[in-house]
């Protein structure tokens, strides 16, 4: 999670179109996200009551969804808030569909796609108990855009009108932002067509806090919201507790189930301990986006088969960047080397076979994507080429020159990190690791003025859609003084120009080509070190009502359908 927008945004049918796209391939040992799990409407009968214990391996960037653009925080800010178009609650391509969250219904598009015209919900109070109201939606956004929340800059300021002026201090409001708070009208203007902006809407982020909250990042007192749930007894980078919400009752909205039970959340950076916890019953959920030590692997699949999934979303790139603005990877022949001698699948090994060897920057699962046998630079099935890669280096001219390696605490990305520093001296450059907390890697790296040179990065899904992938890799708005994405700084005119002309089009076949054409160039450049494409563990105790678990392709655990036996 993390994204850009220019001009000519129109494609209004175009996430409609690859919503239903195929997630990835299965195995025997790896279901694939359409058939993760019974889906919510079929699953056996789930209980209210009780407790369970979530364990993750680093906390959330943040419990303020007006700052959050992690998986951590999106699993569960998508439950304490609910934006005005929210996602089905569903496992799998289900889980896709957009439907009105606190909205009335999906908002009306007029005027080319420029226009959009939705109505708060009647009645309904946040966590406190506080009136909602539309203007309540209005800070939400003006707040999101001040903090400023990781997505803001491509999602949101170059697409509303009146936006960008708020952002830089020129105007005191949002132009394209009109609220009546006794009608619950809300009528938004773009600044062009923007086929995905339903999708947008659909962030946490974008969901109505109280007006008057204060614009800054509230990691320890979030504001209230409207969703199932609220988070209560936060001990940053320990604990936090996730209770139904009492006024949840209330506001019956359709499709979007009530809280069964209370969450109590532990952070632990101590993966293998979290991991041996779930299978002894001492804990109850295991993080999806933490990885199952490959020696522990053996073990759960043996004793308990019955609780225990890797799932394949088909979404999610891991890769390394590389900062195309500073020395050494400013050069082609740099980045090339780094691409051409990596050895992918002993990363996957290290990572316990949860990831997929690959080499383009978009998974399985979005249109375009190529197979490795295309890969411009070798096929990562069969190992990196360490003799040309070396020989690159020297050709770039860069022998010896130094490379700081960013990377996480928490396995394996340590792991994998430390490995692609062994790797680089080995190739001829000289590397060393620099260990950033896991709690504060994100934002770290996300500084630009600390202009990193490389380490690790991740994307998953938000939408099934190229241009979320490559909000990552576009100049502009996108990057950010502080929480940017682009953390290689790209910035390359023909990737904008690509991303552009994906958005502007609905028809199926120019997007899947345009989409391949784009994800071929990057892979050309080597902008960055793809080395797989992740897959999940899908794990509990016995505790669980594991068959009436929804496993969303998006936020992932989806804690509405926690229930005990």
């Amino acid at each position: 999670m993390r994204k850009y927008n220019r001009s000519l945004w129109a494609a209004v049918a175009v996430f409609a179109a690859f919503a239903l796209a195929a997630c990835g391939s299965s195995s025997s040992s790896t279901t694939s996200a359409s058939s993760a799990t019974t889906s919510s409407s079929s699953a056996a009968p789930a209980k209210s009551g009780g407790s369970v214990t979530f364990l993750y391996g680093v906390a959330p960037q943040s419990l303020d969804p007006g700052m959050d653009y992690t998986t951590q925080g999106g699993e569960i800010n998508w439950v304490v808030y609910t934006p005005m178009v929210t996602y089905t609650h569903a496992n799998g391509n289900a889980g896709l569909k957009l439907i009105p969250g606190l909205a009335t219904a999906l908002p009306v598009i007029s005027d080319g796609g420029k226009t959009y015209t939705m109505y708060m919900r009647k009645g309904l109070v946040f966590s406190n108990g506080a009136p909602v109201t539309a203007s309540s939606f209005v800070w939400a956004v003006e707040r999101n855009i001040k903090i400023p929340w990781g997505g803001s800059g491509e999602f949101v300021t170059p697409v509303i009108q009146g936006a960008t002026a708020y952002s830089s201090g020129k105007a005191s409001t949002i132009s394209g932002i009109t609220a009546n708070n006794t009608t619950g009208e809300i009528v938004i203007h773009l600044t062009a067509p923007y086929g995905l902006f339903d999708n947008v809407l659909a962030f946490p982020s974008m969901a109505p806090v109280p007006v008057g909250t204060p614009f800054k990042n509230e990691a320890t007192n979030p504001p209230p919201g409207v969703g199932p749930y609220k988070v209560t007894n936060i001990v940053p980078n320990t604990s936090f507790t996730a209770v139904p919400n009492p006024y949840w009752a209330k506001e019956a909205i359709p499709g979007i189930p009530s809280a069964k039970v209370t969450v109590d959340a532990k952070i632990s950076s101590n993966v293998p301990a979290n991991a041996l916890s779930v299978l002894n019953n001492t804990a109850d959920v295991f993080d999806w986006a933490d990885t199952i030590p490959g020696s522990l692997l053996p073990q759960i699949q043996a004793q308990a088969s019955a609780r225990f999934t890797k799932v394949d979303l088909g979404g999610s790139t891991y890769y390394m960047f590389l900062n195309s603005q500073e020395k050494p990877f400013n050069n082609q022949l740099a980045r090339e080397a780094v691409v051409t001698g990596l050895n992918e699948e002993a990363m996957s090994r290290l990572g316990s076979g949860f990831t997929d060897p690959g080499c383009y920057f978009m998974p399985p699962a979005l249109p375009g994507h190529l197979a490795n046998t295309t890969c411009p630079y070798g096929n990562p099935d069969s190992g990196g080429n360490l003799a040309k890669a070396r020989a690159l280096v020297k050709q770039s001219g860069f022998e010896g020159y130094p490379v700081t390696v960013w990377s996480e605490e928490r396995d394996p990305r340590q792991a994998w990190m430390t490995y692609y520093t062994a790797y680089l001296n080995s190739i001829g450059f000289k590397a060393t690791q620099k260990l950033i907390s896991d709690a504060v890697y994100w934002t770290t790296i996300g500084d630009l003025k600390l202009h990193p040179q490389t380490g690790f990065g991740d994307w998953n899904m938000d939408f099934n859609n190229p241009v979320d992938f490559y909000g990552v890799l576009l100049t502009g708005p996108s990057i950010l003084p502080v929480n940017n994405e682009n953390f290689g700084e790209v910035n390359d005119p023909e990737i904008n120009s690509l991303t552009d002309q994906i958005a502007a089009t609905n028809n199926t076949s120019t997007v899947e080509s345009l989409a391949t054409k784009l994800d071929v160039y990057t892979a050309q450049k080597a902008y960055v070190a793809v080395f797989g494409y992740q897959t999940f563990p899908k794990f509990t105790s016995d505790r669980i009502n594991y068959s009436a678990l929804v496993f969303h392709p998006v936020w992932g655990w989806d804690w509405t359908s926690f229930s005990l036996k």
